[in-house]
């Protein structure tokens, strides 16, 4: 039996390893869409218990929705989770919004009996998403929504489902094309990336008078630009890059904590971790004891064995001690630490290569 606990089921796949569902739908032919029988017996007053058990039992590949018909429900679920999400927790979101029967989810293929078919569209719906350009994913397992993303998030439902397909069956056909004309596969991916550079900033020395900013100080006055709730996002995302699941809780200046979830400790250990935000300015007065041993016992409350307090300042010496002197620790992440873990992933930079003239003068 398989069931929505299954660890190898859930976890998290590079890729789908079935053909390519494009080359395949049914709704390419023109055929008309049948609501999947789960749907139509859940909402259903006249179904008896007896009659939903037995219709449930008899269900089939047929009832499952399509790979496209998961885009809309999985592009909000990256919204309601604050904008970025891992892989399994776009999985995990879906499964919550969607609450499929288990006997829908044990359906498995005839050649792989241990793979779901559900969670494998699931999949499949979100690499569509990405290559669509509604998700974008800096790195491997890890998922950011695009403006296009947040436009059809808040579409009303019938008019998102329609743009998905129809922004599906548009990449199916250039897909298409391309294979024919033998084009470069990887089109798509320039392209997307292409876009995004333009939203890159640089980095490098920019010169202001007679003061020079470092590319620091320039990405810390970018961060504090952002509004409160918008700086947590980003804090959230740049943590799930590091491997960390995390649901946003709270709300923008609540004081309270801004995210919790697990962190990875090894292959085979994790540890619940609170995470708190403070969009404090960079060159404010240092954040104090008091404001690490708040977030402390409110990490505590929520059964966090560590925390992680993440801001653009800097914490004083007494904050320093006591984010390890009382448990859960705290390890802080300042404005200068921030920077650099921005720069480990590229997030939103780009490196100048500049030419040092008066290095050679040695050499005249």
């Amino acid at each position: 039996m398989v069931s929505r606990a299954s660890s190898q089921l859930g976890r998290e796949r590079s890729s789908p390893r079935t053909a390519d569902p494009l080359l395949v739908h049914p709704l390419d032919s023109g055929a008309s869409r049948v609501k999947p029988l789960w749907f139509a017996l859940v909402g259903s007053a006249t179904a008896s218990g007896t009659d939903l058990c037995a219709s449930i039992g008899s269900m089939n590949h047929d009832d499952i929705p399509k790979y496209h018909e998961f885009i809309v429900p999985i592009v909000r679920a990256v919204v309601s989770l604050g904008r970025s999400a891992t892989g399994q927790e776009i999985v995990d979101r879906v499964l919550a919004d969607l609450n499929p029967p288990e006997d829908l989810l044990a359906i498995t293929y005839d050649n792989r009996p241990d793979d779901s078919v559900y969670l494998e569209r699931i999949h499949w719906g979100r690499s569509y998403a990405k290559l669509i350009g509604f998700l974008e994913s800096p790195k491997r397992g890890v998922f950011l929504i695009t403006d296009l993303g947040k436009e059809l998030a808040a579409l009303p439902d019938d008019e998102a489902r329609r743009k998905a397909y129809d922004m599906n069956r548009d990449l199916r056909k250039k897909r298409s094309l391309e294979r024919r004309t033998q084009a470069d596969k990887t089109q798509l991916d320039d392209e997307a990336q292409a876009a995004s550079d333009e939203d890159e900033a640089v980095i490098r020395e920019v010169e202001t008078g007679e003061q020079t900013q470092t590319w620091q100080d320039v990405l810390l006055a970018r961060l504090h630009r952002l509004t409160p709730q918008g700086f947590e996002e980003f804090a959230l995302y740049l943590l799930r890059l590091y491997g960390l699941q995390l649901e946003r809780v709270g709300g923008t200046g609540d004081e309270g904590i801004d995210g919790i979830g697990t962190a990875p400790l090894s292959p085979v250990l994790s540890s619940r971790v609170a995470v708190q935000v403070k969009r404090f300015d960079p060159s404010g007065r240092p954040i104090g004891r008091e404001v690490v041993a708040l977030f402390q016992r409110d990490a505590q409350t929520k059964g966090a064995e560590r925390a992680i307090l993440v801001t653009l300042g800097k914490f004083s010496p007494a904050a320093r001690k006591a984010a390890i002197v009382t448990s859960p620790t705290v390890d802080l992440i300042d404005g200068a630490r921030l920077a650099e873990l921005v720069k480990e992933h590229n997030v939103g930079l780009r490196t100048v290569i500049q030419v040092r003239d008066d290095w050679f003068d040695k050499f005249d």
